[in-house]
């Protein structure tokens, strides 16, 4: 699954930096526009591009189920960071007023049009400035050959991004021409935190034919001061593990100290149709050892075996730089704080990530 977001993240970051255009020679030298912030950095202890094995061929280690975690977490971490890359790269074309011009892509050699309004109207709410961006020979297709949108204010810093990598670069999405992204990002306070961001990614295709491949994701991400905390859920809807039970939606929630870079998370496994809000529902009742232990049950074996084998994988899990660390019990005092904050935290409803749909304007 984390392949099918490395390519959007490559692609989205370098096709506007290789890309040539052609613009008015006369606008004026003025300060960009776009915003010069659009991500929340979170910290390599519950974030990282590869995951923990597991050491021993006879138990499913902790590393195993709470590994996974820090690959989800830089899945959406990487979607910010795509939207960042972005605004930064249309930057060079000095942006600084509604304008319009179009550019030729050297990634997939299509031509595409981009054009910035003002005063624009998305869910009810007005942004200072919208910006579009569409593959200009799919632009009388039904979706309009729409690759990106990025609606945002400047005096009260906010925004949303939205992105279809298949219209940004043809030949390199050419299998996931469905999936979509959506970035919202805030420094106004409005959720208690200094600043924060909901990562939204929709109708990824299953590339690779894996049947653990996530179709949808959500994800919270909010900072205030050194403390990062996130949650947030992917469904699967073709995973299964000891059972032929079919469909599940992978939910957590984690906090970080950015200066100890040390985290601790949840991690529950509900069915993908459990449609519950209920933190004891989706974490608890449904906590991944109970859900293996479960099932694992239903095969014949020993409460004693299982135990043995679903070896360091009670809630919360702990982790510092290097990944995951154990279960259960804290490593030392320095969690507190943090494993205090998890507590507050609850995953989406599984059944409405499963249903997640992202849209343009």
């Amino acid at each position: 699954m984390k392949k099918q977001l490395i390519w959007a993240s490559a692609l989205m970051a370098t096709v506007l930096w290789t890309s040539s255009c052609t613009k008015n020679e006369e606008q004026e030298e003025t300060k960009s526009i776009l915003p010069s912030t659009f991500s929340i950095d979170v910290p390599d202890a519950i974030s990282s591009g590869s995951s923990s094995r597991a050491t021993q061929s006879d138990t499913l280690n902790g590393n195993q189920i709470y590994g996974n975690l820090r690959g989800f977490i830089h899945i959406g971490e990487e979607a910010g960071l795509m939207v960042q890359s972005i605004i930064t790269a249309i930057s060079v074309y000095q942006i600084n007023h509604a304008m319009s011009l179009t550019y030729t892509s050297n990634e997939d050699q299509r031509a595409k049009n981009l054009v910035v309004v003002e005063n624009q109207v998305f869910e009810g709410k007005t942004y200072e400035f919208k910006l579009s961006v569409t593959d200009a020979q799919s632009e009388t297709n039904a979706d309009g050959g729409k690759a990106l949108q990025v609606f945002w204010n400047r005096t009260s810093i906010e925004g949303i991004a939205i992105l279809k990598p298949y219209n940004i670069d043809r030949d390199e999405n050419l299998n996931q021409a469905d999936a979509i992204i959506r970035v919202d990002y805030s420094e106004t306070g409005n959720m208690g935190y200094e600043k924060h961001m909901i990562v939204s990614i929709a109708n990824l295709n299953n590339v690779n034919m894996d049947h653990f491949y996530a179709k949808n994701i959500k994800m919270f991400v909010g900072r205030t001061g050194d403390i990062v905390e996130v949650y947030g859920n992917s469904d699967h809807p073709n995973a299964n593990f000891f059972t032929n039970q079919t469909g599940f939606d992978w939910a957590f929630v984690a906090a970080s100290d950015r200066t100890l870079n040390i985290g601790v998370a949840e991690v529950g496994l509900p069915s993908n149709t459990l449609n519950s809000t209920n933190r004891t529902t989706i974490l608890v009742d449904n906590a991944i050892r109970t859900v293996f232990s479960n099932q694992i049950a239903t095969l014949g074996y020993a409460q004693a075996d299982i135990d043995r084998y679903l070896y360091h994988t009670e809630a919360p899990g702990y982790f510092n730089a290097g990944g995951f660390v154990q279960g259960e019990t804290a490593p030392n005092s320095s969690y507190q704080t943090i494993q205090n904050k998890i507590g507050s935290l609850t995953p989406y409803n599984p059944y409405l990530i499963s249903q997640l749909n992202v849209e343009f304007d």
